[in-house]
């Protein structure tokens, strides 16, 4: 057996020759001083010779430890060499696999969808909160602990719905490395729950019953004639107040009966499409002769070019005499819920703007717009205020 100083001291040659240990195991002495450890050993009645380094960067021991752990190979009934070059393609496919690659995978496919600021916004929270720290890892190796430490960390600077969107897009990745077949687990699945959550006060709504007499104070109510206006096609239209406020009468076609509020402004990828029944028809008639000659619908009091403000509505509830009660956006619910019961619920989160959880129903509902169906849900809505107002 070989020893330190034998090693050492190998004298250099014209060609080169071999110093034995055990086991096969030897050190090849090369004619410029190089020294390579080698191991000799037969596999399937062949001759094979497998390298374990150079010395002195891998030591005599060290050596050894290697030569004992191919030998626990081959009585294992396989051959160190092809498990060597397994165990490599193994990592290079972990490296490929890393959490940085799926993650710009999945990005890349998803940003077909989104408008690119919404995609870059996606990109830039994972490259600052998320890959820093898990990026380099292969996603099969990464645990739900580990993951619940990335949030928490961003948790912990008081971003709770950050923290919670970075949750969501991880699971989404992990999601998408199970769909792509590298990956059987999901470890962002256990984490629901785990992250703080901030209180969200809901905007004050009105109840069916309390419909009549509201719309009869509507009536009732001395102030601008614009803002009551207002206020009706918001009943009317269940739409957000800001796009009350920014409605210009352009995004108007009376005659195919359909308010189109632009994608931008609706922050999503395409119109939004309002059916128009006889009842909003008829305070569009209202309307023109105040602000026809206008661009805005609802253009303010002291600049024609601009809206009216966003206190305006509120302010005229409060006149009413529904201080903190209701609110122009609590309308949505109060349609929601009686509209919810009668008609299909995807073509009412589809009036209502909402965006499609599901990517099945999104993409058909992209396609149809379900707009057959919207067209009878505001029909119906236009007569159930009228008969609302009518007592």
């Amino acid at each position: 057996m070989l020893n330190i100083p034998q090693i050492n001291n190998a004298k250099i040659l014209e060609k080169q020759y071999k110093l034995y240990d055990s086991g096969g195991l030897y050190l090849l002495i090369h004619p410029n001083g190089s020294k390579y450890w080698r191991l000799k050993y037969r596999y399937l009645g062949k001759e094979k010779v497998m390298a374990f380094g150079v010395y002195p960067t891998v030591l005599l021991k060290e050596a050894r430890g290697k030569r004992d752990t191919a030998k626990k190979t081959l009585s294992d009934g396989d051959d160190p060499i092809q498990l060597k070059k397994s165990n490599r393609r193994a990592q290079k496919i972990e490296a490929e696999n890393s959490f940085n690659n799926l993650a710009l995978e999945w990005w890349k496919n998803e940003r077909e969808g989104w408008k690119e600021d919404h995609a870059n916004n996606v990109w830039r929270t994972l490259e600052v909160d998320v890959l820093p720290y898990i990026g380099t890892r292969p996603v099969k190796g990464i645990t739900s602990g580990e993951l619940l430490d990335v949030v928490r960390a961003v948790e912990s600077r008081g971003a709770l719905d950050v923290a919670s969107r970075i949750l969501q897009r991880c699971g989404a990745v992990f999601r998408y490395a199970i769909q792509t077949d590298r990956l059987v687990y999901n470890p962002a699945s256990e984490l629901q729950g785990a992250l703080k959550t901030r209180k969200v006060k809901s905007r004050p709504s009105m109840s069916r019953e309390e419909l009549p007499h509201f719309l009869k104070s509507i009536d009732n109510y001395s102030g601008e004639m614009v803002t009551i206006l207002a206020l009706r096609l918001t009943i009317l239209t269940f739409v957000r107040p800001g796009e009350i406020r920014l409605a210009r009468w352009e995004e108007f076609d009376l005659e195919d009966k359909l308010w189109r509020i632009p994608a931008e402004r609706m922050k999503m990828t395409s119109d939004h499409l309002v059916p128009l029944p006889k009842q909003t028809l008829e305070l569009l008639e209202r309307l023109r002769p105040i602000t026809g000659h206008y661009d805005l619908l609802f253009p303010g009091f002291r600049g024609k070019d601009r809206p009216i403000s966003e206190n305006t509505m509120n302010q005229a509830l409060n006149r009413m005499g529904y201080r903190g009660e209701a609110t122009p956006h609590g309308f949505r619910n109060t349609a929601n819920s009686i509209l919810i019961e009668k008609f299909n619920i995807e073509a009412v989160d589809k009036q209502l703007g909402h965006q499609q959880r599901n990517k099945v129903r999104a993409a058909y509902s992209r396609h149809a717009e379900y707009l057959e169906d919207r067209v009878k849900i505001m029909d119906w809505w236009g007569n159930y205020i009228e008969q609302m107002e009518a007592g």
